[in-house]
């Protein structure tokens, strides 16, 4: 018997490892493959996109907000994996009538390592999960980096932007970051220019996901803020966003990037 708990707190119990699992979480997805459980993934969204060179015919469901019931029963799943922030509970519902499912909810880089030894175990691969872990918590231990200020964005129209109580930040607090906006009631905000230029953030980061930001976007706000141009800078947002395997790259991207954050 495989028994977890999930970022919900609910309790998920197997006989046996999954035979067919579908994702509904693209960096759950990528993790699934780099656990050994690729041959096992009968089912995905349209935003998985790694490992780009794996997923070729495999069965696309919806997206990670709509979910097609009929592709998800036509993929006869023994389970699913979901989150609770990427997915909705209209989703769970219907996933819920089908198979069990496993819904992550890290909200912290120490509940992320706990959810990825959780999913190794589910899947049966505990050995492979372990070594990720192992790998992602010496990254960690390798960085050091003076302490600075951040704003997220990860919207326009209107301009939103990540609170303290997001992944996000807890990722960007292990390079020294501090959200001037973590005291936002709301997981995810509207904010305007003013407020932005209001709160000073050393740093301005404009996300390439799920609003895919570009240079014009950085002349944009800091334009329509009065905030120097360099103090805005682009950033990758799976590596910021992305909980699971992807966490041991994303800690040295984000330390080369603090450093770079460092000269502006």
């Amino acid at each position: 018997m495989l028994n977890v708990t999930d970022g919900r707190g609910a309790a998920v119990s197997l006989q046996h490892p999954p035979e067919r699992i579908v994702s509904l979480v693209p960096s759950t997805t990528e993790t699934l493959f780099a656990l050994g459980c690729g041959d096992r993934v009968v089912g995905i969204t349209r935003y998985c996109v790694h490992p780009a060179d794996r997923l070729g015919g495999i069965l696309k469901v919806g997206g990670t907000k709509t979910l097609e019931e009929d592709r998800l029963r036509a993929a006869r799943p023994d389970l699913v994996f979901g989150n609770v922030e990427e997915n909705t509970p209209e989703i769970f519902s219907v996933v819920a009538s089908v198979c069990p499912l496993y819904a992550a909810f890290p909200r912290t880089v120490d509940e992320a390592l706990a959810d990825l030894l959780a999913t190794g175990a589910i899947v049966g691969q505990p050995e492979a999960a372990a070594a990720y872990h192992a790998r992602i918590v010496a990254a960690r231990r390798a960085l050091s980096a003076a302490p600075f200020s951040f704003a997220y964005l990860i919207w326009r129209k209107p301009w939103m932007g990540a609170s303290g109580e997001t992944f996000i930040s807890a990722m960007l607090a292990e390079v020294g970051g501090r959200n001037v906006f973590a005291d936002q009631e709301a997981r995810y905000f509207e904010l305007t220019a003013e407020a932005l230029a209001a709160a000073d953030p050393d740093v301005v980061l404009l996300s390439s996901e799920p609003f895919p930001f570009k240079d014009t976007h950085r002349a944009e706000l800091a334009a329509a803020s009065g905030l120097p141009l360099e103090r805005f800078a682009l950033v990758d947002g799976e590596y910021c966003s992305w909980h699971g395997v992807r966490m041991a790259a994303a800690l040295g991207y984000l330390g080369q990037q603090r450093a770079r954050w460092d000269r502006r």
